[in-house]
């Protein structure tokens, strides 16, 4: 397999989730602005959205979209434990991927813009200043999206709020939210995975 990523962005989850599950996987780099792979490739050829992350499976086929791509993952390693097997518990994990995919990274994305103004900025944060204390409630029963369960979910959501620091967005109102990103940073894979990508 082989995962097509931008350092730091959203594809970096599922860049972890590939070494938490033990799959093995080559890295190719994405230039966004160019739509050009590591290789000289056109990545529209690839992924005609031109957008990241995208896996590209022993057979030829390429997923796209990061909730997908986890859960297929996911799926190849069963004993990892990213997602539960069966059961509700495994739709209580697929509705996190959705609420992260849906509620906070689509909410952030207009941030990254040069052009946004203070006056713009102003409701995006309130929006997600307000889905950061439903995650800070559910984080003060249990050190992950699941509990005491970990799963692909965590990954995704470490992701997410990374970008925060890059946006000026302070976690110190959300203590336990700031707790889980030091867990998930500790974690042998996600430690690999930022160092393959020239994060540490």
């Amino acid at each position: 397999m082989k995962l097509y990523y931008a350092p730091g962005a959203c594809s970096l989850a599922s860049h972890i989730a590939l070494r938490e599950a033990g799959l093995d996987f080559q890295l190719e780099k994405v230039d966004l602005r160019k739509k050009v792979t590591a290789s000289g490739d056109d990545y529209r050829q690839i992924n005609p959205l031109g957008y990241i992350p995208a896996l590209q499976l022993d057979n030829g086929d390429v997923l796209t979209e990061g909730p997908a791509i986890m859960q297929f993952i996911a799926d190849q390693a069963p004993a990892s434990g990213l997602l539960p097997a069966q059961g509700v518990a495994r739709y209580h994990a697929i509705g996190w991927l959705n609420f992260i995919a849906t509620e906070l990274h689509k909410t952030c994305s207009p941030l990254f813009s040069p052009a946004i103004t203070e006056e713009q900025r102003a409701p995006i944060i309130e929006r997600l200043s307000a889905r950061l204390d439903a995650l800070e409630q559910r984080f003060s029963t249990g050190g992950y999206l699941m509990g005491s369960d970990f799963c692909v979910a965590d990954l995704y959501l470490f992701v997410v709020t990374g970008w925060f620091s890059r946006l000026n967005i302070s976690l110190k109102k959300w203590p336990h939210i700031e707790r889980f990103r030091e867990v998930m940073a500790s974690r042998p894979a996600v430690q690999a995975a930022l160092e393959a990508e020239g994060l540490l």
